[in-house]
C-alpha cells in the first residue's frame, strides 16, 4: 500500500515524528525524489543536532547518489549555513531539522541551487508524489553511474562570508549573552563571533537535540526567561536567543526586555538602505507600521507581502529587494541569496549598537513606535465561520479591509490581522495601535467575537 505522506509534507517542508511518521527508508526515497524533481547532478546536505538527523541525512544522500547525483555532506550546521552552501556552491540543498519542534520530530527543508525555496508549488508536491509512489513500488532504478558522496566543512567559510557583509572591527567592546537553546547556535556562534570585540556569555551551547533546558523556540516568552535574567545579572549590553536550527534570532535589550522583531526589521532596513539608497524592503503584513514608515523616511520603497518565507523570497526575487523581515524574526538578505539568516541580522544589531554610545533600548526606541499585542492564538471549531463573524462586525465601519492573508482591518489609529493556521484549528490575531489602551480595546473586542460561539 502506498504511504500517505500528507501528514508530514507541509507547505514549505517535510516534518513529522521519527520513526512513527517517517524514517530512514522514507528519507532515502525523498533523496531520490529530490534529485528527480530538481534534475540535479549534484546536491549539498546538512543536518542539526537531533539524534535522528545524521542517519536521515545519510539515507537521503544514498537515495540521491543512487540516481546519479554527487553529494556533498557538510554535517552539523545551522539552516542558514546550509543556505550559504547552496548559494556559494550553486547547488540544490537539503537541511535535516525540525527547527524548534520537540526532540521526537525531524524534518527536511529543501532548496534549489542558489538557496531558492522549494515549497508545495515549486516542487514539494511532486517530491511527495514520487516518494509515495516509490513507497509502494520500491526504490527507482539506479543510475548507470551512481553519484559520489564526499564530506566538506563549511563553518569557517560561512562565518567569514557573514563578517564580510557587516564591518564590526571598529565597534566599541560589547558584552553579549547568547542563549543557543542547545541548538545549532552553539555550533555557529563561537566561530562567527571569534575575533570580534565581544565579551560573549554562552548559555546552553551544548548541542543536545533533547533540549534539556527549554524549547529552542524564542518566540514563546517562557523560553527567553533565562536569557533575560542572565542579561541583568551580567550587566550585559544585550542578549541574543537562537531557535533550534539557528536561522532565527531574537534580541533582548540591556534591561532584559524583548526587542520587537519589527523594530529589528526597521533597524536593519535603515542600515541596508544606507548601503543601497532607494532600495526595496519587503515586510509581511503583520510587521509594525513602523517598518514601512522607517523605510520611506530612509528613502526606500516598502513592499507588503503575505506571511511565509516562500512568499517573501518570491517577492524579493521579483522586486530585487535588498532586505526583508517578518514578525517571527526571520530576516532575508539579497546579499545572502534572498535567504533568511538570523545570524546576519544579529551582526547588524551588534554593529549598530557598537557604533554609538547609547544603550540598545534607546537605539531601538526610534523603530518601536506603537503598541502591539503580539500574536494571540485562539482554538476555534470553525475557522471560516469565526473569521466571517469578525469581518461582518467591522465591514461597515470607518475602516479598510483586505484579504491578502487572512483578514486585515485598518483604521486611522489601529489595525488588526486575523489569520487561520494551516495545520491546527487556530485563528491567529495580531493587533497594533497608536497607544496601549486602544490596542487593548481592539484586541479584546476581536477576541470576544472569535471566542464566543453562537
Amino acid at each position: 500500500m502506498t504511504a500517505d505522506l500528507s501528514q508530514i509534507v507541509k507547505a514549505y517542508d517535510v516534518r513529522g515524528v521519527v520513526p512513527d511518521q517517517w524514517d530512514e527508508s522514507l528519507a532515502e526515497l525523498f533523496g531520490a525524489a529530490f534529485v528527480r524533481v530538481t534534475d540535479a547532478d549534484a546536491i549539498v546536505i546538512g543536518h542539526d543536532m537531533r539524534p535522528s538527523s545524521p542517519g536521515l541525512a545519510d539515507a537521503f544522500a544514498r537515495g540521491a547518489a543512487r540516481l546519479g547525483a554527487d553529494v556533498t555532506l557538510i554535517g552539523l550546521c545551522s539552516t542558514d549555513q546550509l543556505y550559504f552552501a547552496s548559494g556559494s556552491f550553486d547547488l540544490p540543498g537539503a537541511m535535516f531539522t525540525a527547527s524548534h519542534n520537540p526532540a521526537q520530530y525531524n524534518g527536511i527543508k529543501m532548496c534549489r541551487a542558489g538557496a531558492a525555496p522549494v515549497g508545495q508549488d515549486t516542487g514539494l508536491a511532486d517530491i511527495r508524489e514520487l516518494a509515495e509512489a516509490w513507497s509502494e513500488t520500491g526504490a527507482p532504478e539506479a543510475a548507470e553511474t551512481p553519484g559520489t558522496v564526499t564530506h566538506r566543512d563549511t563553518l569557517e567559510d560561512y562565518a567569514q562570508y557573514l563578517k564580510s557583509l557587516v564591518d564590526l572591527t571598529a565597534i566599541r567592546p560589547l558584552k553579549v549573552v547568547v542563549d543557543a537553546g542547545n541548538g545549532m547556535g552553539g555550533h555557529t556562534v563561537p566561530t562567527v563571533f571569534e575575533g570580534l570585540p565581544l565579551d560573549v556569555v554562552p548559555m546552553y551551547f551544548e548541542l543536545d537535540g533533547t533540549f534539556p533546558n527549554h524549547e529552542a523556540n524564542p518566540l514563546d516568552p517562557k523560553n527567553i526567561v533565562d536569557l533575560q535574567a542572565r542579561v541583568l545579572a551580567e550587566g550585559a549590553d544585550l542578549g541574543l536567543a537562537f531557535d533550534g536550527d539557528a536561522d532565527r534570532c531574537f534580541v533582548v535589550d540591556e534591561r532584559g526586555e524583548p526587542v520587537s522583531p519589527s523594530a529589528i526589521t526597521a533597524l536593519v532596513a535603515a542600515r541596508e538602505l544606507a548601503k543601497h539608497p532607494g532600495g526595496t524592503i519587503i515586510h509581511n503584513l503583520i510587521t509594525s507600521w513602523s517598518v514601512p514608515e522607517v523605510v520611506r523616511e530612509q528613502g526606500g520603497e516598502p513592499v507588503r507581502t503575505r506571511v511565509g518565507h516562500s512568499f517573501i523570497k518570491e517577492e524579493m526575487a521579483k522586486t530585487g529587494a535588498i532586505f526583508g523581515g517578518e514578525h517571527s524574526a526571520h530576516y532575508y538578505f539579497k546579499d545572502f541569496w534572498n535567504a533568511d539568516t538570523g545570524m546576519l541580522a544579529a551582526l547588524h544589531v551588534l554593529a549598530a549598537l557598537g557604533g554609538q554610545e547609547g544603550a540598545l533600548s534607546a537605539l531601538v526606541a526610534a523603530y518601536d513606535r506603537y503598541a502591539s499585542s503580539g500574536e494571540i492564538n485562539s482554538t476555534v471549531a470553525d475557522q471560516k465561520a469565526s473569521a466571517a463573524k469578525v469581518k461582518a462586525a467591522y465591514e461597515n465601519g470607518d475602516v479598510t479591509l483586505d484579504t491578502l492573508d487572512g483578514l486585515t482591518v485598518t483604521a486611522r489609529d489601529w489595525w488588526f490581522n486575523l489569520r487561520a493556521s494551516n495545520t491546527e484549528p487556530l485563528l491567529r490575531l495580531n493587533v497594533e495601535a497608536r497607544d496601549e489602551a486602544t490596542m487593548e480595546r481592539i484586541r479584546d473586542e476581536v477576541l470576544t467575537l472569535v471566542r464566543t460561539t453562537v
